[in-house]
């Protein structure tokens, strides 16, 4: 076989204006087979238009983790079809899996026809990945009779099994929200989920998230919902390191940025995301700006955000480290009307989103819980101790937030939530130390899913936060899974589905609760 040469393939790389490109148009010589099957993570889909589609792959034999391909490029090809037999194909072509991206494929389909299920899979030498679907999103201008969409978060390898992922492929949905924690970075390789949790191995390096993400995505139940519908998705802290905050992770480690690079490069390496501009690799992956809009024609619009990368560190600390803490009004820190959870510039993009949004209903794809919640009671606005890494850490920004959605009056805003492991429906208003009034009206309604595995606080404990904030009208943390949102132009329904064992592989799942929201009616009725 020729030999590649580095100056050569660098040479290449400059001209292109994105390393995606690069793996449609490699000019050397490539790979076309490798050893063993190298399908071992699956397949997926995601950011989907009414005319494109992205398609994920990355080339790792089943059964090991890490990266054991030779340093060497490889062909793959890859076909789109109308049916689930392949006898209608509509689209194929090859792409190069590169090994400075970990052997990943992203391909970006385009000329596919709106509103519409596809099949599609990969194949390099003689072998075939399993063969998955994906669907376009409606035309801009159509207004859909329904969707289903599923919601998750927060999968610790350590702490359960995803039988949650099964229940979600079942349910066929139209499109799958992932809202952050991905992976977590820490926790032995195995390729079996542990009967405890043992903290090993911490992610620093490119090498150790890749590892990371490939023990994940072993995870048959994962590859399923991954095989069942697209997925949108943003990351929250795991994906990096424990509550990190723009540039500063609790070990104020100098050199975090080199760290958050080699997470956020093994984050693009392992999701069908598309991105304007994919950096090369290496320090450029440092900065990777991955909020973007998705519009499911006129019924729906979701602004996904990203509030890790751009936020203000956590105010009032632990002394000599940063992340969370629990915090009260003595800390002058938090109030401070310049502290900002999404950046400037997120923040205009966001306001311009809302204001432009021709969408029947505007949901705000994010991380954490956005409803204010005091963990001891409330009788005036001196009261309240909060957690710091949340919203409650950052409630001027929260406010500029809620002031934007009062000025520009998106048709019925949504948040939807993860990080905190529990479920929680909630009303939000810009004063929650007030009662809703004219003066103080209901502006969007938060549903908060639990996560699809790790764990959580008492259910006593969550008792006593929702009897302390009355604005947050349910919560649920002993349980796991996931949410499923049913969507009609007049009427939203969001299921909590509840696992009933975490620890096993076959558990069962049940509807724990129900809420319905009435389009252009602000706020919550519980239904089941």
């Amino acid at each position: 076989m020729m030999k590649i040469h580095r100056r050569e393939f660098l040479r290449h790389a400059a001209q292109l204006s994105a390393v995606s490109a690069l793996s449609l148009a490699f000019p050397g010589a490539v790979l076309s087979r490798t050893p063993g099957y190298p399908f071992g993570l699956g397949v997926a889909s995601g950011a989907p238009l009414p005319d494109r589609i992205m398609l994920w792959t990355r080339l790792v034999p089943e059964g090991i983790v890490g990266d054991p391909l030779p340093p060497a490029p490889v062909r793959v090809k890859w076909e789109i079809a109308e049916n689930e037999q392949f006898s209608k194909i509509v689209q194929r072509g090859e792409a190069t899996a590169l090994p400075q991206l970990a052997h990943s494929v992203h391909v970006d389909v385009g000329q596919l026809q709106a509103d519409r299920w596809y099949w599609y899979r990969f194949m390099t030498g003689d072998a075939t990945s399993p063969v998955a679907r994906t669907r376009t999103a409606p035309a801009r201008d159509a207004l859909p009779a329904s969707m289903k969409l599923a919601v998750a978060s927060c999968q610790h390898w350590e702490f359960g099994h995803y039988a949650a992922h099964r229940h979600i492929a079942a349910a066929a949905p139209d499109l799958v929200a992932f809202l952050g924690d991905y992976i977590y970075e820490w926790g032995p390789y195995e390729l079996k989920h542990p009967d405890a949790a043992r903290r090993s191995n911490e992610s620093f390096t490119l090498s150790d998230y890749r590892n990371r993400y490939a023990q994940y995505k072993s995870d048959k139940d994962l590859q399923a919902a991954h095989h069942a519908a697209p997925w949108i998705v943003t990351w929250d802290d795991h994906e990096v390191a424990n509550d990190y905050a723009a540039d500063r992770d609790e070990r104020l480690d100098e050199a975090f940025l080199e760290r958050r690079a080699a997470a956020y490069q093994a984050f693009y390496e392992h999701m069908p995301v598309r991105l304007a501009i994919v950096p090369a690799p290496g320090k450029a992956f440092a900065h990777l700006k991955i909020y973007d809009r998705h519009d499911w024609g006129r019924l729906a619009r979701f602004h996904v955000l990203d509030d890790r990368q751009y936020r203000a560190p956590q105010a009032c600390p632990r002394p000599g480290q940063g992340g969370s803490n629990s915090v009260t009004n003595a800390c002058r820190e938090r109030l401070d009307s310049g502290r900002s959870m999404l950046g400037a510039a997120q923040e205009t993009w966001l306001a311009n989103g809302l204001a432009q949004s021709q969408g029947r209903w505007n949901f705000l794809a994010q991380q954490t819980l956005m409803a204010q919640s005091s963990q001891t009671a409330i009788e005036n606005p001196d009261d309240g101790r909060f957690w710091n890494d949340g919203w409650d850490g950052y409630p001027a920004a929260r406010d500029r937030l809620l002031a934007d959605i009062a000025r520009h009056r998106p048709a019925n805003p949504i948040v939807l939530s993860g990080d905190v492991h529990t479920f929680y429906a909630a009303e939000i208003r810009r004063d929650f130390y007030q009662p809703v009034s004219p003066d103080n009206p209901v502006l969007a309604t938060e549903f908060c899913g639990t996560s699809i595995t790790s764990s959580s606080r008492p259910q006593s404990r969550t008792d006593l936060y929702v009897a302390h904030n009355p604005h947050i009208k349910y919560g649920r943390s002993d349980r796991r899974g996931y949410m499923l949102i049913a969507l009609t132009p007049t009427r939203l329904q969001a299921s909590y589905m509840g696992l009933e064992d975490v620890r096993s592989p076959d558990s069962p799942v049940e509807t724990l609760a129900s809420f319905q929201v009435v389009a252009g009616k602000a706020g919550l009725t519980r239904t089941d």
